[in-house]
């Protein structure tokens, strides 16, 4: 067994890419769920040193569940290609730009958008498009429109079918981040050079009907840790913490920035604009990150949820804690990215391998939690409308289940508003699904499957 926390035990890569079809299901499937779960994190493809190695830089592999007529009809996963995985396999390099010549490729997050199949990745790193099947196109820089960078986590606003990002590059920008607005034909529309008093990680971003919020956190480039050819972030409170107003079709000039509390944040639920004019934020923060470990995210600590409320008038903000639990991984409906909401959904991590996954009502403050069992650990819940739902929860949750009492896996359909019920619909998966990253539920209509695609 591995040293190393995350190269064991529930997080240590598999070493087959499987394909099995007509999946053993337990429950019913919404016959309304036509499209595949997808979702993206860290397989390392070689051997590495569990002394140095770092959770978030192994080689992407994406797993995926089609859904279609009441059946999981197959299942797949298959390594994100890359430099590497071309050397290492004794092939040609895939095809596309590789604007910063990167070895690596996207590890991160994998979904649907503009009609097409991504894997994405921070700091640098360009997509890479996929089949249907989740088989290598190539790298995409939306069709030869990115100038440079993209992230793991944009946001698409329902309302234009925009997509915004704000992206930085790990050594080539050391001086800002960028703003992108892809347009809903896939391609760059925008983008604007934000300027930062150093190289900080920017892993995520918010986005309301007014703004892009930028998060200029206390994580930043450790050059002794980059000489080394190690994961160059680290903790480093004295470089402060602020956020980034930034106006959806203004410049750099325009940005009021906010002081905030020493913290960092991976990912916040959702923003949105309120009438008084302030912003309201719901985060997952953490008091610190890579401080004594700097081979994750865990080892100093869990993350709770908050909410942030900005004035941009004042230049202040206040903190109210949602839930001081340990909360990850949050998701909202996403028709009502940047909008008012009311519900938002977590996993709730642990040291343990038995992670609940949590649903919060953001109006009365309630909680609710979903166990899955001594031993089964709940990844990211993705949220899927139902067709035609008036109330806002009205959907299902999608996820993988992680059992460490069989060394196995689970797809798990939730019903959103009813916890009581218990699993809508469990698929089992012919192997382990290692812990990952992100992921996103792509309907049918989303992205169409050719017609040679098994059924």
């Amino acid at each position: 067994m591995s040293s190393s926390l995350y190269l064991s035990d529930q997080y240590a890569p598999v070493a087959d890419e499987v394909t099995a079809f007509d999946l053993a299901v337990v429950g019913t499937i919404p016959p309304d769920l036509a499209g595949r779960y997808l979702r993206n994190g860290p397989n390392p493809a070689g051997d590495v040193d569990p002394s140095t190695h770092h959770w978030f830089m192994g080689d992407g592999m994406v797993h995926g569940v089609r859904l279609v007529d009441g059946r999981a009809a197959w299942y797949r996963n298959r390594y994100v290609g890359s430099t590497a995985i071309s050397t290492m396999r004794g092939q040609p390099d895939i095809p596309g730009r590789n604007w910063n010549d990167s070895p690596g490729g996207p590890n991160t997050n994998a979904g649907g958008f503009a009609g097409t199949t991504w894997a994405m990745v921070e700091a640098g790193g360009c997509p890479v498009e996929l089949t249907y099947e989740l088989d290598t196109v190539g790298r995409n820089d939306f069709f030869g429109t990115l100038p440079g960078a993209f992230t793991a986590h944009p946001k698409v606003d329902a309302d234009t079918g925009e997509m915004h990002a704000v992206v930085y590059a790990w050594p080539q920008w050391m001086d800002h981040v960028q703003y992108v607005v892809v347009g809903a034909d896939g391609k760059v529309r925008r983008t604007v050079d934000v300027p930062l008093p150093g190289m900080a990680m920017v892993h995520d971003m918010s986005l309301t009907k007014r703004y892009a919020v930028v998060y200029d956190m206390p994580v930043t480039v450790d050059f002794d840790l980059a000489f080394a050819g190690r994961f160059p972030f680290r903790w480093n409170p004295d470089y402060g913490s602020r956020l980034g107003l930034l106006p959806r079709e203004g410049e750099a000039s325009d940005i009021v920035w906010v002081d905030t509390p020493i913290c960092y944040s991976y990912h916040p639920m959702n923003a949105y604009d309120a009438a008084d004019g302030t912003v309201v934020i719901d985060l997952c923060v953490y008091d610190r990150m890579f401080d004594s470990d700097i081979l994750g995210p865990f080892g100093d600590g869990f993350a709770r949820l908050e909410r942030w409320v900005v004035n941009p008038a004042s230049r202040t903000m206040s903190t109210t804690v949602i839930d001081a639990d340990r909360s990850e991984f949050p998701r909202h409906r996403g028709s009502l990215t940047g909008k008012p909401y009311r519900y938002g959904y977590c996993a709730s991590p642990g040291r343990e391998p038995t992670w609940p996954t949590f649903k919060y009502d953001l109006h009365t403050g309630e909680r609710s939690s979903f166990e899955h069992g001594a031993g089964r650990s709940a990844g990211e819940p993705v949220f899927v409308s139902r067709p035609d739902a008036t109330d806002e929860d009205d959907g299902w949750l999608i996820t993988f289940v992680h059992d460490a009492n069989v060394d196995g896996a689970e797809l798990v359909i939730i019903d959103a508003q009813d916890f009581d019920r218990g699993y809508v619909a469990r698929v089992a998966l012919p192997q382990r699904v290692p812990y990952g990253f992100h992921g996103n539920w792509v309907s049918d209509r989303s992205v169409p499957p050719p017609s040679t695609s098994d059924s």
